[in-house]
């Protein structure tokens, strides 16, 4: 017969129960198992598989780069790397690249590569707790494969997928080991003090503004210029426009999601610039927002697959109203994919760290850590140097980093010296591209 639990065995059981949880936590965390009630680090012995994920940067092969380097270096507990083609859709459909086929030469020009050298995606994985069909599909692929570690190079969304099938093999106690390689060219990512990708787009953002500032000077009276820029809900790329006033031919107004946007107090803004000097260059973010949180842009009502809006045209859009309200000339410039392609102005520090933090996560997989991401910590500014540390993978999914206010001046329209001294180190350095006929050379996969 059933007999029913006394209070205490009920008690004993949930302790019990909590404390197994705790047990699974840290073995996935820190790679500990358990062996006569003495803790033990499990060695490893498998294949790796790396992937891509949402939009590129100019440095994310440098990511990958540092990947492959150390897993070769690795080989005593990392027999094969294999890359998956677009991101974790390349896992699903069986399409891999075996990198240990691939010639040396491709993977040292990985360091010069923009994009995705092995392609991208914008997959939203269901919760295994509703729809397992696709965790089924990638356990059947990593046993396959004999995949025992998992890096995946990404952004927030990123972050999602790997905290996810993290969660999924732990449930099914299958022993893989899985990190998350940041990236992302908005800055956006929480707990680290900057993500690799970052530098080198504001580089090329501080110096393309420039070039057009410059071009504004060729005539006596000239026109309200407007640059779009890069950035949903996270202003960090437009406020990188301002590092090119420290060479003088910056932008005079900048608008950043952060700050609700006022279209009367942007007209007025612009008229007074434009009377002391009879042209004015303004930098704005794709996603600045009115006090109502409704998009200034004309977004097209179309969301990606992590229901992103897709945004776009709020430079057309505020160039007409300058022309239209103000009667002044204007016209708009949209950087667009630029932002994130330009190699031939690669941060020589953000490639440095796109590749170190790639080889932090092999190292760290090898000793144990999993569901975590890389992040970087800043130590100091005068000589800027950074540390590499890990944060749980959950907590890096779906939050967005946003500018400080100390880093925004108090009319709503430019960045401090706060945020001058944070950018500035992040886009120091070159790195000398490989030219071949006046042609930059990229990696070529088969």
């Amino acid at each position: 017969m059933f007999k029913i639990p006394s209070f205490m065995e009920v008690f004993f059981i949930k302790q019990i129960s909590f404390y197994r949880k705790k047990i699974i936590q840290i073995k996935r965390v820190y790679g500990i198992v358990f062996s006569m009630g003495v803790m033990i680090m499990k060695k490893l012995v498998g294949n790796l598989m790396y992937g891509q994920s949402g939009g590129p940067t100019a440095v994310i092969n440098s990511s990958a780069y540092g990947v492959i380097t150390e897993a070769r270096r690795q080989s005593e507990f990392i027999k094969d790397v294999y890359v998956m083609k677009h991101g974790i859709e390349g896992a699903l459909n069986d399409d891999l690249i075996k990198i240990t086929d691939q010639d040396g030469e491709n993977i040292e020009l990985l360091k010069y590569t923009p994009g995705s050298a092995f392609g991208s995606v914008r997959h939203k994985l269901p919760d295994y707790k509703e729809d397992d069909s696709k965790y089924v599909r990638l356990l059947y692929m990593f046993k396959k494969y004999n995949i025992r570690y998992f890096l995946y190079n990404g952004g927030n969304d990123s972050m999602d997928t790997c905290a996810k099938i993290a969660e999924y093999m732990d449930t099914i106690d299958y022993d893989v080991r899985i990190i998350g390689i940041p990236k992302t060219i908005d800055n956006d990512l929480p707990f680290t003090d900057h993500t690799p990708g970052f530098g080198s787009a504001a580089k090329f953002i501080a110096n393309t503004i420039m070039e057009v500032h410059y071009d504004m000077l060729a005539y006596p009276s000239g026109k309200v210029t407007i640059v779009e820029i890069m950035g949903r809900h996270a202003g960090w790329l437009t406020a990188s426009s301002a590092l090119a006033n420290l060479g003088g031919f910056g932008p005079d107004l900048i608008y950043l999601p952060e700050v609700p946007f006022s279209i009367e107090k942007f007209k007025s803004d612009v008229k007074e610039v434009y009377t002391k000097k009879k042209q004015c260059l303004v930098a704005v973010s794709e996603g600045v927002m009115n006090a109502d949180g409704v998009f200034i842009s004309s977004s097209s009502g179309m969301k990606d697959a992590f229901g992103h809006f897709q945004l776009g045209g709020v430079a057309s859009k505020l160039a007409s109203t300058v022309s239209n309200d103000l009667g002044i000339s204007s016209r708009s410039v949209e950087f667009g994919s630029t932002q994130r392609a330009a190699a031939h102005l690669q941060s020589l520090t953000d490639v440095n760290e796109a590749i170190q933090v790639g080889v932090e996560a092999v190292k760290a997989v090898l000793n144990g850590r999993s569901n975590v991401m890389v992040v970087i910590h800043r130590v100091s500014e005068e000589p800027y140097q950074v540390e590499y540390h890990f944060h749980d993978l959950r907590a890096c999914a779906n939050i967005e980093k946003k500018i400080p206010a100390s880093m925004i001046n108090k009319d709503g329209n430019g960045v401090t010296k706060a945020f001058i001294d944070y950018a500035l180190p992040l886009i120091q350095g070159e790195n000398k591209n490989i030219f071949k006929s006046g042609i930059q050379q990229f990696a070529k996969f088969k």
